[in-house]
């Protein structure tokens, strides 16, 4: 186990906020996709910004270089975020590889929600540095971020309602994939691979909860990231759901995607993690795999209590 002792980077961390324009993304097939996936195709192609190239790699006022992280791993140093005169982020740092599963944990108020935003470009950061395979993303909008490899999903449901199964994964599909017959491959792939294939004609308002959630993995996935940020994937699951979210963590590590996830059940994520970093009062306390976190004297005292084992 180590202690979090990395200099804070001093770093612009405004976000470029330009428009967008993806005319490619507009150019539905009618056989491919129905008229009602017009509008969910043109916020996807928003999002994930098909019509220009994300410009990774670009340093911070600092002078800040390309090269921090390396191929195949998702780091960040240095990271501070204010509100007002409060500060509630100081000098962050964190990295998450290719295949392996990492928590974000701490206390509420810790600080640990604003990081992970600051990672997945929900928030931005005032000072640090974030990189993707060795290229800094520090000032990228979260459109640009997908598309460079960071998936992410929210807590709350995100499927499109007014779509079916299948057109829920083709929409994305449209936006990143050019080629019709690859992305139907594609597609049919997905369905198989998460077990609805039998559900893509149905509506997705009509699926149950656990379905829900693979077509939204589907989807995700549909965008090829390297890394997958999971907003309290417990949070309001029944206990006997707990076996798909450690199944799903098991599976996209299979694929060698990154994950790093950010829960308040702190014995359910311990147990489906390699590593875990924990954040108390705006700090990295201190990082190690969950035997580790565990034995710690200061995680003990300030976060999970002398009595609790995993």
């Amino acid at each position: 186990m180590r202690r979090d002792a990395e200099k804070p980077v001093s770093f612009a961390g405004t976000f470029a906020r330009e428009p967008v324009t993806c005319p490619s993304a507009l150019s539905l097939q009618a056989q491919t996709v129905p008229a009602q996936a017009m509008p969910v195709v043109s916020r996807l192609g928003r999002l994930f910004g098909r019509g220009r190239r994300a410009e990774a790699g670009t340093a911070g006022a600092d002078g800040a270089a390309e090269g921090f992280g390396g191929p195949g791993i998702l780091a960040v140093a240095g990271l501070k975020k204010s509100y007002g005169a409060r500060t509630v982020v100081h000098d962050a740092g964190l990295t998450v590889r290719n295949g392996e599963a990492v928590g974000l944990l701490g206390p509420n108020g810790a600080g640990k929600t604003t990081i992970f935003y600051m990672i997945t470009g929900l928030v931005s950061a005032d000072r640090g540095t974030i990189s993707l395979d060795g290229q800094e993303i520090t000032r990228l909008p979260m459109y640009q971020r997908a598309r460079l490899g960071i998936g992410y999903l929210p807590q709350e449901a995100s499927i499109f309602r007014g779509l079916n199964v299948e057109d829920n994964i083709r929409a994305v599909l449209e936006v990143v994939e050019p080629d019709r017959k690859t992305r139907e491959r594609k597609l049919d792939s997905l369905l198989e691979e998460f077990n609805i294939t039998r559900l893509r004609k149905s509506p997705s308002i009509a699926l149950s909860g656990g379905e829900r959630r693979r077509c939204e993995i589907a989807r995700a996935l549909a965008s090829s990231p390297s890394f997958m940020l999971l907003d309290e994937p417990f949070a309001g699951i029944d206990p006997i759901a707990v076996g798909d979210i450690q199944e799903l963590v098991m599976h996209l590590k299979g694929r060698g995607i990154g994950v790093l996830i950010t829960d308040h059940n702190v014995r359910e994520t311990l147990g489906l993690i390699d590593r875990a970093y924990i954040v108390h009062s705006g700090r990295i306390l201190t990082e190690g795999t969950p035997e580790e976190i565990v034995a710690d004297e200061d995680v003990r005292r300030l976060y999970l209590g002398e009595d609790f084992r995993l």
